[in-house]
């Protein structure tokens, strides 16, 4: 694939809103997770919300659109001057040549879990102000996008649980080498609700306390939300050196189980395979892999054959996870972020809340951050019914 340019960035997460302080949170090794009080859930996990996403106001003219989804959105998007951004790069391709590529997994779906609590108990009506199409419906979070930035190329949502955003990297790519587009905005956004909290409780696959990725004694994942967004560009003739690409983009569906991983790690292993030969790269030009690193004991075990089967003992690698939670359909957009900020800043960032890696599972998993020149990134994203994807990324020079 011939790379391109990620012309602007930003990140709202638990964290943190925008670059500066999701950068600062990294290099302090601090996390954004605390015990759960969303919505008055009672369950004894953790969780990573983002503080005072219900102040944002939608516009007057967009209010049908009106759900945390997608106040959550429009809360990232003002970070960081992207829309600026993107406006800028509207005055260099044009309106109807700038698409929007989003990932999410539950959308708006908090905003029908309230409009429940108020159905109609003698007809069975949902409130007459609740507006499926413009909240629940995962095409949302784009078609609000899209109005917000006030643009007209095409808008797609990718739902394939935790790869979503990751995977729109993919099709965002896709679009612009057959021509149709020359800039997309990508990137996932994904806010808490209930059934997430409570479903992936029922799965046991919550943590009681912060996750700890790759911990010997790791016991589940904490949920979070985040939004994320990337502007994506063709590669002009002249680079600054320190300019972020994407180099290459892997996918792979292994649909071995619903919701667990195949044990050894196959489809991980041909998605980031297939990422490193887009890039026309080998295993030995990776210098940090951000692992999906959910904190569960079977996704930590299989990912972690997968990377062993393909790269040299030394890489580096952390799961961010620690820090920001599981975003689940952002966490893809989010990390590609994270590491378009290793690469810039010349740092990889550790994993933090593990306090003791598992020796069995054969990686370099940093608990310090690691200071020096990263020149190429993995970011890996894998989601439910084995929805694998890899991202590269790497400095112009």
């Amino acid at each position: 694939m011939k790379p391109l340019l990620l012309r602007h960035l930003t990140a709202t997460s638990c964290v943190g809103r925008g670059i500066v302080a999701t950068l600062d949170a990294l290099r302090e090794r601090r996390g954004g997770l605390a015990p759960c009080t969303f919505a008055n859930v009672q369950l004894d996990t953790w969780a990573g919300e983002v503080s005072d996403v219900d102040g944002e106001r939608l516009p007057d003219s967009l209010s049908d659109f009106d759900c945390r989804n997608n106040r959550l959105a429009q809360l990232g998007l003002r970070q960081d001057d992207f829309t600026r951004a993107v406006r800028e790069s509207v005055g260099r391709w044009g309106a109807r040549r700038v698409g929007v590529f989003l990932g999410t997994s539950t959308s708006g779906i908090l905003q029908t879990e309230l409009a429940y609590r108020r159905i109609d108990p003698v007809t069975g009506d949902l409130p007459a102000d609740f507006h499926y199409a413009q909240t629940q419906n995962s095409f949302s979070v784009a078609d609000f996008t899209r109005r917000v930035l006030e643009l007209e190329g095409p808008a797609v949502v990718v739902c394939s649980a935790c790869s979503s955003s990751a995977k729109v990297f993919g099709s965002a790519r896709r679009m612009i080498e057959a021509g149709l587009i020359d800039a997309a905005v990508v990137g996932g956004v994904d806010s808490l609700c209930l059934t997430t909290l409570y479903g992936f409780h029922s799965l046991q696959l919550t943590a009681r306390g912060p996750c700890r990725p790759f911990d010997v004694a790791r016991d589940g994942i904490s949920i979070s939300e985040a939004a994320a967004f990337a502007l994506l560009e063709r590669c002009p003739d002249c680079l600054d050196a320190q300019e972020i690409l994407l180099l290459g983009v892997g996918e792979s569906s292994d649909a071995y189980h619903m919701s667990s991983p195949q044990p050894e790690g196959v489809g991980a292993r041909a998605a980031m395979l297939a990422a490193l030969q887009a890039a026309r790269l080998q295993p030995p030009d990776i210098d940090y892999i951000n692992l999906h690193g959910t904190g569960t004991m079977s996704n930590d075990s299989a990912e972690s054959r997968a990377v062993a089967g393909l790269f040299e003992a030394n890489v580096a690698c952390s799961s961010t996870k620690g820090a920001t939670g599981h975003a689940l359909g952002a966490a893809g957009a989010l990390e590609a972020v994270i590491c378009a900020l290793a690469l810039r800043e010349g740092f990889a960032p550790a994993g933090i809340n593990t306090r003791q890696v598992d020796s069995s599972l054969r990686l370099s998993y940093l608990l310090e951050n690691r200071q020096g020149r990263i020149a190429r990134a993995l970011s890996n994203s894998f989601g439910f019914g084995g929805t694998n994807c890899a991202l590269v990324l790497g400095r112009a020079g």
